[in-house]
């Protein structure tokens, strides 16, 4: 999907949040990157496979 240089990486690699965002929505509370990903607000991802990446959570001491 990306066609500016250098390449973003691809939505399966471990830097996928690297790359460019080609659709702002801060209403909704998301982002599309040119890789195809969809991040979320919460840190949740949707992959243009389909699969899912959980939200990142922080421990919080007692």
């Amino acid at each position: 999907m990306c066609s500016h240089q250098p390449l973003c990486p691809s939505a399966d690699s471990s830097d996928r949040d690297a790359a460019r965002i080609v659709a702002f929505h801060p209403e909704q509370g998301w982002n599309l990157l040119c890789n195809g990903a969809i991040v979320f607000d919460d840190t949740g991802e949707l992959l243009p496979d389909g699969s899912i990446v959980a939200p990142s959570r922080l421990a919080v001491a007692a």
